[in-house]
């Protein structure tokens, strides 16, 4: 039998200690060492339970299909998995609680209960509580089997039995091993699950989701190690106010990262929202200054988002700012760009800048919107409606290409904009119905838009 000893272990990036540290010499965070009971035999391994041994394989001996990919019957979850679900992958869904994490992955459940079996294994709910909400998203397919279990070992022989195409995992944080002395949850024992979980996604054909919680500053609980492990991370992002979602792509072995899927949370579930341009403006009907239009490119995808920019005289010695949807640091150096070369004197007033519906925006193609939002409520003139503003903002005010602008404009134009502000010396397309102003700053641009 081997010696227990205590150990300390950073639940931001999994850096082992001996001894108890404030700041965390991997990842430099401050009070992440939590303390831990390791065994010194160790786990056997993530791959031991296959109960064989490991032999190399030319790499011309292996066999491979391009495209083995099956569709999970959602086409926005499809979209951000890069064309479907690859056999014998591990899945890593995360988000705030209540976003719709599990809501998605029982309606996935029920798409591919159609393909073969699916063991949807609970941490969290009883099975009548699954049930209930099934019943709800009419779920009902009788190949999804349902199973309330937390240990690992347990899981593995359940898995072996019945050998699902299909495992899902809701969460991570509730699975534990018998076989180590830490808390479930712990970073020992998210690590030694998620391994254990990818020894039978890389040795068989299953492919495992698993649900991952999050922590307050937004990232998936537990150590950095889990989303390395893994081969697809997806992040829900959306206000639990909102009725639309978004799920984004933050890693992908095999599909780009720049995708999202677009859904409307409704009585029965997530629905997919096909036009999400049209969605995000639907609800601007009200004409008032601060208000432009912009075209963020997701993946493949132009998104039509409203940028809301509001300016008001302070009340107090510093100027407040505040953002939502964009960059604080980025509207900082846009606000800074606008008094310097625009002519625009803000350090007295207090600015706030909202991306419409909940929308981040993290591409540099929104700042010449963003800067006009905020001009057009300091001047107090409204933008006309029908523009779309597009371009890049520089230090010296000078407004800079951008990348895929053709697709962006033929999508304000099927919405019905027909003037476009975008950069000097861009290939500017033909667009039917669309006029198009280029300008080389930022404060031609206010000049063009808001008549000087």
């Amino acid at each position: 039998m081997g010696k227990n000893k205590t150990i300390f272990i950073c639940r931001e990036c999994g850096y082992e200690s001996i001894k108890w540290v404030g700041k965390c010499p991997s990842c430099l965070s401050w009070n992440t060492m939590d303390e831990e009971v390791k065994s010194t035999s160790g786990p056997k391994g993530a791959f031991s339970y296959l109960n064989k041994i490991s032999q190399p394989v030319s790499i011309k001996d292996i066999i491979f299909d391009e495209q083995n990919r099956v569709s999970s019957g959602i086409s926005e979850l499809d979209r951000v998995l890069g064309g479907g679900i690859v056999d014998g992958s591990l899945i890593l869904i995360g988000g705030d609680p209540g976003i719709g994490k599990s809501t998605i992955l029982l309606q996935t459940s029920n798409n591919l209960a159609k393909q073969g079996n699916v063991i949807y294994i609970s941490g969290e709910e009883s099975l009548q509580q699954i049930r209930l909400r099934g019943q709800r998203l009419g779920v009902t397919n009788e190949n999804l089997y349902l199973l309330a279990e937390t240990e690992v070992n347990t899981i593995l022989e359940v898995v072996n039995k019945y050998n699902p195409r299909f495992l899902i995992v809701d969460s991570i944080q509730t699975i534990f091993n018998k076989d180590l002395p830490s808390a479930p949850g712990s970073v020992s024992q998210v690590r030694e699950c998620t391994g254990m979980l990818m020894g039978i996604a890389k040795n068989t054909t299953t492919t495992i989701f698993i649900v991952g919680h999050v922590t307050k500053e937004g990232g998936i609980a537990g150590p950095r190690v889990l989303e390395h492990m893994v081969d697809t991370v997806l992040y829900f992002e959306g206000e639990r106010h909102q009725s639309f979602r978004i799920l984004r792509g933050v890693k992908n072995r095999f599909g780009s990262t720049n995708e999202i899927g677009v859904f409307e949370m409704t009585e029965k579930g997530l629905k997919e929202v096909l036009n999400p341009s049209e969605l995000f403006l639907s609800q601007r009907q009200v004409e008032g200054a601060g208000s432009v239009v912009t075209a963020s490119l997701e993946g493949t995808r132009p998104i039509l988002i409203e940028v809301q920019g509001l300016v008001s005289p302070t009340n107090y010695g510093t100027p407040r700012r505040m953002t939502d949807g964009v960059d604080y640091n980025r509207v900082a150096l846009l606000m800074a760009v606008l008094e310097k070369r625009a002519g625009l004197f803000l350090n007295s007033y207090d600015a706030y800048v909202n991306i419409a519906g909940g929308v981040r925006v993290n591409e540099p193609a929104a700042d010449l919107a963003v800067a006009l939002a905020i001009a057009s409520s300091f001047k107090e003139k409204t933008i006309p409606r029908d523009w779309i503003v597009l371009g890049e903002v520089g230090l010296t005010g000078e407004v800079r290409s951008i990348n895929r602008l053709e697709i962006r404009l033929k999508e304000a134009q099927k919405l019905g904009f027909t003037k476009a502000l975008i950069p000097y010396g861009s290939t500017i397309p033909q667009i039917s119905g669309l006029e198009v102003y280029p300008v080389k700053t930022v404060r031609e641009g206010i000049d063009v838009v808001l008549g000087g």
